[in-house]
């Protein structure tokens, strides 16, 4: 999991949750089906069929850490 603070672009698109219209601060997830699902910082969650394990390997960085559970993972990222 990152953070993406900045609003995110897919397909030339600002993204926005789709259930509070939030547009920044996200957690992106890439999950081990190399699915990409994202957080918004209320706490909704969405799978994003337009983003793939390539994408977040590109954009992601090396990790610098790693946690036991997600929720580690998220209070770690301030969510």
């Amino acid at each position: 999991m990152m953070r993406w603070e900045r609003p995110l672009v897919i397909d030339g698109d600002v993204h926005a949750c789709p259930t509070c219209a939030e547009y920044r601060d996200w957690i992106v997830l890439c999950m081990r089906d190399d699915s990409v699902w994202l957080r918004c910082r209320a706490g909704h969650q969405v799978r994003e069929p337009r983003l793939d394990a390539a994408w977040y390997n590109r954009n992601s960085g090396p990790a610098d850490r790693f946690h036991p559970t997600r929720e580690d993972g998220l209070r770690y990222l301030g969510h």
